[in-house]
């Protein structure tokens, strides 16, 4: 349980932790759930053309786009929206990389199943959704058969943005289906506590990886001078 978190100090956690994770040998799962400030992250699928904001827009709304070498296409970051990143050694698992994101997905939507969402996913595609739009983005990368990056789930951030980027390039999407992002709150039209969808992912996804025992901790000691950005390395020297 991170809270709130820079996504580059984030990804360089991730990084170390799947190092560390393809080298122990234990089959642990490492779990990191965070929020991140405003961003937009571009995987394989997506492209410049999937943000519909021009480059003086983009600097307006102080919106940085980062390109990254994971599953899935584009992504809005903000306050309000659940990162979900498990760093799962796939070979001590014994699990192919499809098992994985099938276990993956279906933790999210036993977890929205349980906050009276109904949730859906589709054969081919990646992620869940909702009648308002994508309620959870899934992009993940695989190094080493250790899996990094993971879901990104809108629980009640500010919208008004996520209508000028598409999490679906257009040209896959079927009549009528939404390209972008809804979120929980306009699923259940009443308030959704950020940590009470943390809590129940925590147990959902325990079940959905098989884990008889799961163990919560809140921050991490790597986040620290080894995490940061070298920006941040800059200000500290």
């Amino acid at each position: 349980m991170l809270g709130p978190v820079a996504f580059e100090r984030c990804l360089a956690l991730q990084e170390r932790l799947a190092f560390e994770a393809s080298s122990r040998g234990e089959g642990r799962i490492v779990v990191l759930f965070c929020e991140h400030p405003d961003l937009i992250t571009v995987g394989r699928l997506g492209s410049r053309g999937h943000i519909q904001l021009t480059d003086q827009q983009l600097r307006r709304e102080h919106l940085e786009v980062r390109w990254l070498s994971r599953g899935g296409g584009c992504v809005l970051h903000a306050p309000g929206q659940l990162a979900v990143y498990p760093i799962a050694p796939l070979d001590e698992l014994g699990w192919t990389v499809g098992e994985y994101m099938r276990r993956l997905q279906q933790g999210i939507v036993d977890a929205f199943g349980e906050l009276n969402v109904h949730g859906e996913t589709y054969p081919g595609r990646f992620g869940v959704w909702g009648r308002s739009g994508q309620l959870a983005c899934v992009g993940v990368a695989v190094r080493n058969w250790t899996t990094l990056h993971g879901a990104f789930i809108n629980v009640n951030p500010a919208m008004r943005r996520y209508a000028f980027v598409d999490t679906l390039p257009p040209d896959r999407a079927t009549a009528g289906e939404k390209t972008t992002m809804g979120c929980l709150l306009a699923e259940r039209q009443t308030a959704v506590r950020m940590a009470s969808v943390r809590s129940t992912l925590v147990k959902t996804l325990a079940t959905a990886f098989d884990c008889e025992r799961y163990h919560l901790h809140t921050g991490h000691p790597w986040l620290t001078v080894s995490t940061r950005t070298p920006r941040e390395r800059e200000r500290v020297e």
